[in-house]
């Protein structure tokens, strides 16, 4: 049992991409595909050329640029052979092209909403629906999908930490590949094209035993995955490595391996040691009598080396695997991404659908009389398919001049283009005013402040900003893009006097909601040290003061959106680190910086505002 362990332990990163790409070969559509994360875009495509390499030749690679249209994805009406023909003809899709094959997805961290759905339709049922209902029938679409995430940097650092692959499509593939940024990934694989030919023709025959997929279950939740696409993806890996090796049962090392390479990536938890069985009293009842008139059919004999003792050891095993080839730091970084369980990719803010600029997502039905943008071609589009019986209806009424246009449009026909414009972001600064602060890091939260104000206005976003100090908190400026009021209002900020953090905390939910009624998203900033004692009544007294901002900060989290809370203080203060807890803001203590040392962690915390912006 040990031994697997060790191999597993020594399939490092690029052992891990080499035998994935393998298996992906064997079978692309039941494998799903790959996440493929890597330091830099040349070592992602230097794997992609080496799975390439890996499937018969004229096998389907299709690339999916993240502003495709549905026309151009799904398929549509071909508008020159329409024309042509005088009858609707279909233009096959993307997806369709695909099918048997790779579809891949470059920088699949920033694919939009609509696009991850209609992806995932698509895996899921294996046919891209008919757009042209009556005109064409659904056409198959099984491939690998090959998501690129490009949010790492070369050292590793991730500069768009908010933008990972969207976990609609990372469930639905096997593989969660890191490849490293120093390694001798290569064209050559483990197997030649000649080996991955012979696993092709007998994956069908290749079968799993009871024992193995409930190992696989097993040990998927002991490494907390919640996905149950991910242990049958194991036992899917496990067969196409069984294959790869000539056999037709999966056997215990099909499985370690499958198991490191499918669950270790997924993993959220670490297992917890199982409780010593207790032993046996002496007084205790002995077991009954093993019956041994037992029917020939009661005997399972598939595969006796699994009795009850043998399983449990499996399941240890497969444990003991996981845990060897998982990377330092793994666990905790899946367990506390704030990215984990997003719906889709793409930067936190999200886009608003109806305005009067942006990028194109598709076309409306409509009168361009009315103030919308006319799309040309689409309207050729919906016209095409009628010209013959257009141009015939004009010969039978006698409107001769009329039945001689070369393509007639008719007000039903116009298409208006359907933009999407990037929702804006409100951020809200709540700056501590009150004498502990000010004599600790007024000086230098001010001009943090100065830094921040001015890359929401390199982002065209709008600030707000509160004080608070005394009894109360004050909305010093409310939600604007003028950036010079701002700094004026900040300039003329005082300080001294009590912590009324609850009534700071309120005014800034208040305004959150409403930007969020406005369509922006929020991001709001504390800068204070959160020693609160002003109640918020406005009464001194510590315990009540404190516990009033408690209740404000679960009022703040319960109304979503991005937070964040700096610790001013001289050294980090369990207070402070509590109160982010309760409004679910993340934390920064700065016990010895200055304001561009503020500014720099805010930046990091909060991927909307770009780094370098000031």
């Amino acid at each position: 049992m040990t031994l697997l362990a060790d191999a597993a332990q020594a399939l490092d990163a690029s052992t891990r991409a080499r035998l994935a790409a393998a298996c992906i070969a064997v079978d692309p559509a039941l494998l799903g595909g790959a996440v493929v994360r890597a330091p830099r875009s040349d070592i992602a495509e230097h794997w992609l050329r080496a799975l390439r390499g890996l499937l018969p030749e004229g096998t389907a690679a299709r690339r999916v640029p993240l502003a495709i249209t549905d026309d151009r994805l799904l398929g549509g009406l071909d508008l020159a052979m329409t024309l042509a023909a005088g009858r609707p003809m279909a233009e096959r899709g993307l997806l369709a092209a695909a099918d048997g094959g790779l579809l891949i997805v470059p920088c699949a961290e920033r694919a939009r909403e609509a696009l991850v759905a209609r992806l995932s339709q698509t895996m899921d049922t294996g046919v891209v629906p008919s757009r042209l209902s009556g005109i064409t029938e659904p056409s198959a679409a099984r491939f690998a999908l090959i998501a690129l995430d490009e949010s790492v940097a070369a050292d590793g650092d991730d500069h768009a930490a908010d933008e990972r692959v969207a976990e609609a499509l990372s469930d639905r593939v096997a593989f969660l590949l890191e490849l490293p940024a120093e390694s001798s990934l290569g064209t050559e694989s483990a197997f030649d094209a000649e080996q991955i030919a012979a696993a092709r023709a007998l994956m069908p025959s290749v079968r799993a035993d009871d024992a193995v997929i409930a190992s696989a279950v097993s040990v998927a939740a002991a490494f907390g995955i919640v996905s149950l696409r991910a242990p049958s993806f194991a036992i899917r890996a496990a067969r196409a490595l069984a294959a790869l090796d000539g056999r037709t049962r999966v056997g215990d090392e099909d499985l370690a391996t499958a198991a490191v390479l499918v669950l270790g990536p997924r993993a959220t938890q670490v297992p917890m040691a199982a409780p010593a069985e207790p032993e046996a009293s002496a007084d205790a009842s002995p077991p009954p009598p093993e019956r041994d008139d037992a029917e020939p059919d009661d005997v399972d004999d598939t595969r006796d080396e699994h009795d009850p003792m043998t399983q449990r050891e499996l399941d240890e095993m497969l444990v003991r695997a996981v845990l060897a080839a998982l990377p330092a730091g793994l666990v905790l970084d899946a367990a506390s991404s704030p990215t984990r369980g997003r719906a889709a990719g793409g930067r936190a803010g999200g886009d608003r659908a109806g305005g009067v600029r942006g990028r194109q997502v598709g076309t409306r039905r409509g009168d361009p009389r009315a103030g919308g943008r006319l799309d040309l071609i689409e309207t050729l589009r919906a016209a095409a398919p009628w010209q013959r019986l257009r141009r015939e209806a004009a010969r039978t009424a006698d409107a001769l001049p009329r039945a001689e246009v070369k393509v007639q449009v008719r007000p039903d026909d116009f298409r208006l283009r359907r933009l999407m414009e990037p929702a804006g972001t409100t951020a809200i600064f709540v700056v501590d005013a009150s004498g502990s602060a000010a004599l600790h890091r007024m000086a230098e939260a001010k001009g943090a402040v100065e830094l921040l104000l001015a890359d929401s206005y390199a982002r065209r976003d709008e600030v707000a900003l509160i004080a608070f100090r005394g009894a109360g908190a004050e909305v010093l400026l409310p939600p604007t893009r003028a950036i010079a009021a701002a700094k004026r209002a900040l300039a003329a900020l005082p300080g001294g006097g009590g912590t009324p953090l609850a009534s700071a905390i309120d005014r800034a939910r208040e305004l959150a909601l409403q930007a969020r009624r406005t369509g922006n998203d929020t991001v709001v900033v504390f800068l204070t040290d959160a020693k609160a004692n002003i109640a918020r009544d406005g009464t001194p007294g510590r315990p009540q003061a404190e516990a009033d901002a408690l209740a404000s900060a679960q009022a703040l989290r319960a109304a979503r959106g991005t937070a964040l809370l700096i610790d001013t203080s001289p050294r980090p203060s369990e207070v402070a680190q509590r109160m982010a807890t309760a409004m679910g803001a993340r934390y920064v203590a700065l016990p010895r910086t200055d304001a561009a040392g503020i500014h720099a962690a805010v930046v990091a915390a909060i991927p909307k505002l770009p780094k370098g912006a000031a």
